[in-house]
């Protein structure tokens, strides 16, 4: 199982990869405004750029990521 943490004050998401206590920390995005709910999936968006466009970075299944929302 794997762990999608967003921080919506700092704007960072980072992917974590296993359980409680013995997870280890995959990716790390940062000025990601928001991630997305799509059809089957998560969706990290992050700026791009200076025109301040967003892209997605990541796509990660619903079925085995929890989703841990900070403010």
């Amino acid at each position: 199982m794997q762990t999608l943490m967003f921080n919506s004050t700092i704007k960072r998401v980072q992917l974590w990869d296993g359980s409680r206590g013995d997870s280890k920390l995959i990716e790390t995005f940062d000025n990601v405004p928001t991630v997305k709910v799509e059809n089957g999936y998560y969706e990290v968006m992050q700026k791009s750029g200076e025109n301040g466009g967003v892209v997605p970075v990541l796509r990660v299944p619903m079925a085995n990521t929890n989703i841990l929302i900070q403010r």
